[in-house]
Protein backbone atom coordinates (compact mmCIF):
# COMPACT_ATOMS: atom_id res chain seq x y z
CA UNK A 1 0.00 0.00 0.00
CA UNK A 2 0.92 3.30 -0.68
CA UNK A 3 1.13 5.56 2.59
CA UNK A 4 -0.32 8.88 1.15
CA UNK A 5 -0.58 11.44 3.82
CA UNK A 6 -4.43 12.80 2.97
CA UNK A 7 -5.12 17.00 2.78
CA UNK A 8 -8.65 18.26 3.05
CA UNK A 9 -9.97 19.29 -0.61
CA UNK A 10 -11.32 22.19 0.82
CA UNK A 11 -8.96 23.59 2.78
CA UNK A 12 -5.24 21.78 1.51
CA UNK A 13 -4.61 21.10 5.40
CA UNK A 14 -3.08 17.65 6.22
CA UNK A 15 -5.97 15.21 7.51
CA UNK A 16 -5.36 13.06 10.52
CA UNK A 17 -7.45 10.25 11.97
CA UNK A 18 -9.86 11.14 13.91
CA UNK A 19 -10.39 7.83 16.03
CA UNK A 20 -11.68 4.55 13.46
CA UNK A 21 -14.05 6.04 11.10
CA UNK A 22 -12.94 9.42 10.09
CA UNK A 23 -10.41 12.43 9.58
CA UNK A 24 -10.01 15.71 10.72
CA UNK A 25 -8.64 19.01 9.46
CA UNK A 26 -5.68 19.52 11.85
CA UNK A 27 -6.15 23.30 11.36
CA UNK A 28 -10.14 23.52 11.12
CA UNK A 29 -11.07 20.64 12.83
CA UNK A 30 -13.27 19.78 9.89
CA UNK A 31 -14.35 15.72 10.28
CA UNK A 32 -14.69 13.40 6.85
CA UNK A 33 -15.88 9.72 6.93
CA UNK A 34 -13.75 6.64 6.68
CA UNK A 35 -15.48 3.21 5.82
CA UNK A 36 -13.07 0.24 4.83
CA UNK A 37 -10.53 2.33 5.17
CA UNK A 38 -11.92 4.64 2.32
CA UNK A 39 -11.83 8.28 3.01
CA UNK A 40 -14.83 10.15 1.42
CA UNK A 41 -13.63 13.03 0.61
CA UNK A 42 -16.22 14.67 -2.23
CA UNK A 43 -16.82 18.17 -1.87
CA UNK A 44 -20.17 19.89 -2.15
CA UNK A 45 -21.78 17.07 -0.23
CA UNK A 46 -22.06 18.64 3.54
CA UNK A 47 -24.94 17.06 4.13
CA UNK A 48 -24.39 13.82 3.07
CA UNK A 49 -21.20 13.86 5.21
CA UNK A 50 -22.14 14.92 8.57
CA UNK A 51 -25.29 12.67 7.83
CA UNK A 52 -22.97 9.64 7.81
CA UNK A 53 -20.67 11.06 10.20
CA UNK A 54 -23.49 11.14 12.88
CA UNK A 55 -24.20 7.42 11.77
CA UNK A 56 -20.86 6.04 12.34
CA UNK A 57 -20.06 8.16 15.31
CA UNK A 58 -23.04 6.31 16.97
CA UNK A 59 -21.77 3.24 16.37
CA UNK A 60 -24.48 2.57 12.76
CA UNK A 61 -21.61 1.92 10.66
CA UNK A 62 -23.66 -0.28 8.08
CA UNK A 63 -26.46 2.47 7.78
CA UNK A 64 -23.50 4.85 6.77
CA UNK A 65 -22.28 2.37 4.75
CA UNK A 66 -25.27 2.05 2.87
CA UNK A 67 -25.59 6.39 2.28
CA UNK A 68 -22.09 5.92 1.13
CA UNK A 69 -23.04 3.58 -1.53
CA UNK A 70 -26.19 5.26 -3.18
CA UNK A 71 -24.09 8.19 -3.73
CA UNK A 72 -23.48 8.72 -7.46
CA UNK A 73 -21.40 10.88 -9.72
CA UNK A 74 -23.33 13.84 -11.68
CA UNK A 75 -22.89 12.02 -14.73
CA UNK A 76 -25.60 9.50 -13.61
CA UNK A 77 -28.89 9.29 -15.74
CA UNK A 78 -30.20 5.94 -14.18
CA UNK A 79 -32.71 5.51 -11.18
CA UNK A 80 -30.99 5.61 -7.28
CA UNK A 81 -30.40 2.52 -6.30
CA UNK A 82 -33.01 0.28 -3.89
CA UNK A 83 -32.01 1.02 -0.45
CA UNK A 84 -33.01 -2.79 0.18
CA UNK A 85 -31.19 -3.85 -2.52
CA UNK A 86 -28.28 -1.87 -1.19
CA UNK A 87 -29.23 -3.14 2.71
CA UNK A 88 -29.16 -7.02 1.49
CA UNK A 89 -25.50 -6.21 -0.41
CA UNK A 90 -24.31 -5.07 2.79
CA UNK A 91 -25.38 -7.83 4.94
CA UNK A 92 -24.38 -10.67 2.26
CA UNK A 93 -21.08 -8.83 1.15
CA UNK A 94 -19.08 -11.64 2.03
CA UNK A 95 -20.57 -14.46 -0.42
CA UNK A 96 -21.84 -11.92 -2.89
CA UNK A 97 -20.45 -12.48 -6.56
CA UNK A 98 -19.04 -9.39 -8.46
CA UNK A 99 -22.04 -10.07 -10.65
CA UNK A 100 -24.74 -9.54 -8.31
CA UNK A 101 -23.28 -6.70 -5.91
CA UNK A 102 -23.05 -5.01 -9.12
CA UNK A 103 -26.89 -5.87 -9.36
CA UNK A 104 -27.84 -4.77 -5.84
CA UNK A 105 -25.77 -1.32 -6.70
CA UNK A 106 -28.33 -0.56 -9.72
CA UNK A 107 -25.66 0.38 -12.39
CA UNK A 108 -27.52 -1.35 -15.04
CA UNK A 109 -25.18 -0.58 -18.40
CA UNK A 110 -22.55 0.37 -16.43
CA UNK A 111 -22.59 -2.44 -14.59
CA UNK A 112 -22.48 -4.53 -17.94
CA UNK A 113 -19.42 -2.82 -18.57
CA UNK A 114 -17.42 -3.67 -15.41
CA UNK A 115 -18.44 -6.63 -15.32
CA UNK A 116 -17.11 -7.75 -18.71
CA UNK A 117 -14.36 -5.18 -18.82
CA UNK A 118 -11.50 -7.78 -19.00
CA UNK A 119 -12.48 -8.52 -22.03
CA UNK A 120 -13.50 -5.19 -23.49
CA UNK A 121 -10.80 -3.63 -26.39
CA UNK A 122 -10.64 -0.81 -24.63
CA UNK A 123 -9.22 -1.98 -21.17
CA UNK A 124 -6.97 -4.39 -23.56
CA UNK A 125 -5.80 -0.58 -25.58
CA UNK A 126 -4.82 0.38 -22.02
CA UNK A 127 -2.56 -2.81 -20.43
CA UNK A 128 -1.12 -2.27 -24.70
CA UNK A 129 -0.13 1.11 -24.06
CA UNK A 130 1.19 0.59 -20.33
CA UNK A 131 3.07 -2.70 -21.40
CA UNK A 132 4.35 -0.59 -24.32
CA UNK A 133 6.39 1.80 -22.22
CA UNK A 134 6.40 -0.76 -19.29
CA UNK A 135 10.06 0.58 -16.56
CA UNK A 136 8.99 -1.64 -13.80
CA UNK A 137 7.50 1.02 -11.69
CA UNK A 138 7.46 0.62 -7.71
CA UNK A 139 4.31 2.29 -7.10
CA UNK A 140 1.23 3.55 -9.35
CA UNK A 141 -1.81 5.59 -8.52
CA UNK A 142 -4.71 5.57 -11.00
CA UNK A 143 -7.47 8.45 -10.97
CA UNK A 144 -11.08 7.40 -11.74
CA UNK A 145 -9.73 4.08 -11.09
CA UNK A 146 -13.18 2.03 -10.76
CA UNK A 147 -13.38 -1.08 -9.79
CA UNK A 148 -9.82 -1.52 -10.10
CA UNK A 149 -9.62 -3.37 -12.76
CA UNK A 150 -5.87 -1.92 -13.60
CA UNK A 151 -4.72 -2.24 -10.13
CA UNK A 152 -5.48 -5.58 -10.05
CA UNK A 153 -2.87 -5.99 -12.54
CA UNK A 154 -0.10 -3.98 -11.56
CA UNK A 155 -0.99 -5.05 -7.54
CA UNK A 156 -0.48 -9.05 -9.17
CA UNK A 157 3.08 -7.66 -10.63
CA UNK A 158 4.22 -6.13 -7.51
CA UNK A 159 3.52 -2.78 -7.80
CA UNK A 160 1.88 -0.46 -5.20
CA UNK A 161 -1.27 0.99 -5.81
CA UNK A 162 -3.53 3.63 -4.94
CA UNK A 163 -6.96 4.63 -6.57
CA UNK A 164 -9.20 7.65 -6.16
CA UNK A 165 -12.86 8.05 -7.98
CA UNK A 166 -15.52 10.01 -7.07
CA UNK A 167 -18.16 7.18 -6.95
CA UNK A 168 -17.53 5.92 -3.18
CA UNK A 169 -19.19 2.19 -4.37
CA UNK A 170 -16.79 1.66 -7.05
CA UNK A 171 -14.21 2.00 -4.78
CA UNK A 172 -15.98 -0.28 -1.92
CA UNK A 173 -16.30 -2.76 -4.73
CA UNK A 174 -12.91 -2.81 -5.80
CA UNK A 175 -12.04 -3.24 -1.86
CA UNK A 176 -14.07 -6.51 -1.66
CA UNK A 177 -14.14 -8.04 -4.89
CA UNK A 178 -11.17 -7.01 -6.96
CA UNK A 179 -8.21 -5.60 -5.59
CA UNK A 180 -8.21 -6.48 -1.72
CA UNK A 181 -7.27 -4.66 1.51
CA UNK A 182 -3.64 -4.30 -0.27
CA UNK A 183 -4.52 -0.61 -1.91
CA UNK A 184 -5.56 2.47 -0.67
CA UNK A 185 -8.53 4.22 -2.12
CA UNK A 186 -9.60 7.66 -1.72
CA UNK A 187 -13.15 8.91 -2.95
CA UNK A 188 -13.06 12.81 -3.74
CA UNK A 189 -13.73 15.04 -6.84
CA UNK A 190 -10.82 15.62 -9.42
CA UNK A 191 -12.52 18.77 -9.51
CA UNK A 192 -11.71 19.48 -5.52
CA UNK A 193 -9.93 23.31 -5.03
CA UNK A 194 -7.02 20.84 -3.18
CA UNK A 195 -6.20 17.48 -4.39
CA UNK A 196 -6.38 15.13 -1.41
CA UNK A 197 -2.94 13.68 -2.93
CA UNK A 198 -1.26 16.15 -4.25
CA UNK A 199 1.68 15.94 -2.15
CA UNK A 200 2.43 12.10 -2.99
CA UNK A 201 4.74 11.83 -5.86
CA UNK A 202 4.14 8.35 -7.72
CA UNK A 203 6.05 6.36 -10.56
CA UNK A 204 3.04 5.77 -12.55
CA UNK A 205 -0.10 7.95 -12.78
CA UNK A 206 -2.44 6.42 -14.74
CA UNK A 207 -6.17 7.34 -16.34
CA UNK A 208 -8.22 5.06 -18.02
CA UNK A 209 -11.43 6.18 -20.43
CA UNK A 210 -12.38 8.77 -17.87
CA UNK A 211 -10.21 11.80 -18.90
CA UNK A 212 -12.51 13.19 -21.54
CA UNK A 213 -15.48 13.53 -18.54
CA UNK A 214 -13.72 15.97 -16.68
CA UNK A 215 -14.22 19.54 -16.84
CA UNK A 216 -11.04 21.53 -16.33
CA UNK A 217 -8.87 19.39 -18.13
CA UNK A 218 -6.14 21.31 -17.97
CA UNK A 219 -5.85 21.73 -14.41
CA UNK A 220 -6.38 18.19 -13.78
CA UNK A 221 -3.68 16.92 -16.37
CA UNK A 222 -1.70 19.63 -14.03
CA UNK A 223 -2.79 17.78 -10.56
CA UNK A 224 -1.80 14.48 -12.42
CA UNK A 225 1.52 15.75 -13.87
CA UNK A 226 2.40 16.37 -10.09
CA UNK A 227 1.34 13.53 -8.56
CA UNK A 228 3.81 11.59 -11.18
CA UNK A 229 6.42 13.96 -9.81
CA UNK A 230 9.99 15.28 -11.71
CA UNK A 231 10.38 11.24 -12.06
CA UNK A 232 7.40 9.75 -12.95
CA UNK A 233 5.21 9.11 -16.19
CA UNK A 234 1.43 9.39 -17.21
CA UNK A 235 -0.13 6.51 -19.12
CA UNK A 236 -4.17 8.03 -20.32
CA UNK A 237 -5.81 6.17 -22.36
CA UNK A 238 -9.36 5.87 -24.23
CA UNK A 239 -9.52 9.91 -24.59
CA UNK A 240 -12.59 9.97 -27.10
CA UNK A 241 -12.26 12.18 -29.99
CA UNK A 242 -14.78 14.88 -30.76
CA UNK A 243 -13.93 14.44 -34.45
CA UNK A 244 -16.11 11.01 -34.49
CA UNK A 245 -19.34 10.57 -32.81
CA UNK A 246 -19.25 7.76 -30.42
CA UNK A 247 -21.09 6.07 -27.31
CA UNK A 248 -19.46 8.62 -24.80
CA UNK A 249 -21.63 11.05 -22.15
CA UNK A 250 -18.49 12.62 -21.51
CA UNK A 251 -17.04 16.17 -22.83
CA UNK A 252 -15.13 14.65 -26.53
CA UNK A 253 -11.86 16.57 -27.29
CA UNK A 254 -10.00 17.01 -30.30
CA UNK A 255 -7.10 16.18 -31.85
CA UNK A 256 -5.69 19.76 -31.56
CA UNK A 257 -6.63 19.81 -28.05
CA UNK A 258 -4.33 16.63 -27.48
CA UNK A 259 -1.92 18.36 -29.05
CA UNK A 260 -2.18 21.56 -26.71
CA UNK A 261 -2.84 19.80 -23.87
CA UNK A 262 0.29 17.11 -24.30
CA UNK A 263 2.89 18.60 -26.43
CA UNK A 264 5.53 16.47 -24.52
CA UNK A 265 3.41 12.99 -25.17
CA UNK A 266 3.43 10.18 -27.62
CA UNK A 267 0.38 9.67 -29.16
CA UNK A 268 -1.82 6.55 -30.51
CA UNK A 269 -4.86 5.55 -31.74
CA UNK A 270 -6.45 3.20 -29.29
CA UNK A 271 -7.40 0.74 -32.07
CA UNK A 272 -3.82 1.04 -32.84
CA UNK A 273 -2.89 -0.35 -29.03
CA UNK A 274 -5.41 -2.80 -29.01
CA UNK A 275 -4.48 -4.75 -32.03
CA UNK A 276 -0.37 -4.08 -31.50
CA UNK A 277 -1.68 -6.92 -28.49
CA UNK A 278 -3.28 -9.07 -30.45
CA UNK A 279 -0.82 -9.06 -33.14
CA UNK A 280 1.95 -9.44 -30.39
CA UNK A 281 4.14 -6.55 -31.78
CA UNK A 282 5.28 -2.90 -30.98
CA UNK A 283 2.13 -0.13 -31.39
CA UNK A 284 3.18 3.06 -33.29
CA UNK A 285 2.30 6.47 -32.11
CA UNK A 286 1.11 9.01 -34.46
CA UNK A 287 1.27 12.48 -34.96
CA UNK A 288 -1.95 13.93 -33.54
CA UNK A 289 -2.90 15.70 -36.90
CA UNK A 290 -2.73 12.10 -38.18
CA UNK A 291 -5.30 10.82 -36.19
CA UNK A 292 -8.43 13.32 -36.88
CA UNK A 293 -11.13 10.24 -37.47
CA UNK A 294 -9.61 7.88 -34.54
CA UNK A 295 -12.35 7.00 -31.97
CA UNK A 296 -10.36 7.31 -29.24
CA UNK A 297 -6.55 8.83 -28.43
CA UNK A 298 -4.17 7.83 -26.12
CA UNK A 299 -1.09 9.28 -25.07
CA UNK A 300 1.93 8.50 -22.69
CA UNK A 301 3.41 11.47 -21.25
CA UNK A 302 6.59 12.09 -18.75
CA UNK A 303 10.21 11.80 -18.10
CA UNK A 304 10.27 8.33 -16.34
CA UNK A 305 8.55 6.60 -19.53
CA UNK A 306 10.18 4.06 -21.83
CA UNK A 307 10.89 6.55 -24.56
CA UNK A 308 9.94 4.02 -27.54
CA UNK A 309 7.06 1.61 -27.56
CA UNK A 310 8.42 -2.02 -27.19
CA UNK A 311 6.65 -5.18 -28.72
CA UNK A 312 3.41 -6.28 -26.52
CA UNK A 313 4.04 -9.95 -25.88
CA UNK A 314 4.01 -10.90 -22.18
CA UNK A 315 4.12 -8.77 -18.73
CA UNK A 316 1.22 -6.90 -17.79
CA UNK A 317 -1.07 -7.53 -21.20
CA UNK A 318 -0.97 -11.58 -20.22
CA UNK A 319 -2.80 -13.49 -16.91
CA UNK A 320 0.24 -14.43 -14.35
CA UNK A 321 1.27 -17.49 -14.57
CA UNK A 322 -1.08 -19.08 -11.32
CA UNK A 323 -4.06 -17.21 -13.00
CA UNK A 324 -6.91 -19.87 -13.33
CA UNK A 325 -8.58 -18.91 -16.89
CA UNK A 326 -12.29 -19.83 -17.83
CA UNK A 327 -13.76 -19.30 -21.00
CA UNK A 328 -14.60 -15.61 -21.90
CA UNK A 329 -18.47 -15.18 -19.72
CA UNK A 330 -19.68 -13.56 -22.89
CA UNK A 331 -19.67 -17.17 -24.80
CA UNK A 332 -23.15 -18.81 -24.31
CA UNK A 333 -23.61 -22.86 -25.17
CA UNK A 334 -25.04 -23.05 -28.57
CA UNK A 335 -25.32 -26.25 -30.77
CA UNK A 336 -22.35 -28.20 -30.34
CA UNK A 337 -19.70 -24.66 -29.17
CA UNK A 338 -19.93 -21.34 -27.64
CA UNK A 339 -21.31 -18.02 -29.37
CA UNK A 340 -21.17 -14.78 -28.05
CA UNK A 341 -24.24 -13.71 -25.99
CA UNK A 342 -24.28 -9.54 -25.64
CA UNK A 343 -25.28 -8.07 -22.52
CA UNK A 344 -26.85 -5.04 -24.21
CA UNK A 345 -27.67 -4.06 -27.46
CA UNK A 346 -26.02 -0.47 -26.87
CA UNK A 347 -22.86 -2.92 -25.67
CA UNK A 348 -23.04 -5.16 -29.15
CA UNK A 349 -23.01 -1.58 -30.80
CA UNK A 350 -19.89 -0.19 -29.58
CA UNK A 351 -17.83 -3.83 -29.35
CA UNK A 352 -18.93 -6.08 -31.71
CA UNK A 353 -16.73 -4.51 -34.67
CA UNK A 354 -13.85 -4.00 -32.47
CA UNK A 355 -13.66 -7.36 -30.74
CA UNK A 356 -10.74 -9.27 -30.57
CA UNK A 357 -12.45 -12.30 -29.48
CA UNK A 358 -13.88 -13.97 -32.14
CA UNK A 359 -17.79 -14.53 -32.10
CA UNK A 360 -17.95 -18.55 -31.99
CA UNK A 361 -15.76 -20.86 -29.96
CA UNK A 362 -14.82 -24.33 -29.55
CA UNK A 363 -13.36 -24.21 -26.28
CA UNK A 364 -14.00 -25.95 -23.11
CA UNK A 365 -14.57 -24.55 -19.69
CA UNK A 366 -10.90 -23.93 -18.50
CA UNK A 367 -7.37 -24.38 -20.19
CA UNK A 368 -4.18 -24.76 -18.62
CA UNK A 369 -2.18 -22.03 -18.36
CA UNK A 370 1.79 -21.38 -17.30
CA UNK A 371 2.13 -17.04 -17.96
CA UNK A 372 4.09 -18.13 -21.09
CA UNK A 373 3.88 -15.76 -24.24
CA UNK A 374 5.07 -18.77 -26.39
CA UNK A 375 2.31 -21.13 -24.90
CA UNK A 376 0.20 -23.21 -27.62
CA UNK A 377 -3.14 -21.15 -26.22
CA UNK A 378 -1.16 -18.15 -25.79
CA UNK A 379 -3.33 -16.58 -29.19
CA UNK A 380 -6.60 -17.14 -27.35
CA UNK A 381 -5.60 -15.90 -24.26
CA UNK A 382 -4.44 -12.64 -26.07
CA UNK A 383 -7.64 -12.55 -27.83
CA UNK A 384 -9.31 -12.37 -24.61
CA UNK A 385 -11.24 -15.73 -25.38
CA UNK A 386 -9.80 -16.70 -22.37
CA UNK A 387 -9.74 -14.35 -19.59
CA UNK A 388 -8.44 -14.08 -15.98
CA UNK A 389 -10.95 -13.29 -13.17
CA UNK A 390 -11.37 -12.40 -9.88
CA UNK A 391 -12.33 -15.44 -7.20
CA UNK A 392 -15.69 -13.97 -6.84
CA UNK A 393 -16.62 -13.07 -10.39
Amino acid sequence: MIPFDLLSPETGHRLKPDGAHALRDVETGQRWPVIDGIPYLRTGRERLVGIVLEALDSDRADEALILLLADQDDWWTGPPADPDDLRRLVAERETLTLRRAVELLGWGRVGDYFVNRWSDPTYLAGLSLLEAHWNAPACAFELACGIGHYLRELQRRGVKVAGGDVVFAKLWVARHWVVGAGAQFVCFDASSPYWPIADAPVDLVICNDAFYFLDDKPGVLACLRKTAGEDGWLAISHIHNSGRPGFSAGKAISSAEIEELFPDALVYDDAELTRALVEARAPQPQEPGHLKTCEAFSVVAGPGMRPAPRAVIDGITLPPADAQLHLNPLYAAQDEGFAIRWPSERYEAEYATQATYPLHSQGPEAIAWEGKPDAPEVERVRRREYVDLPERW
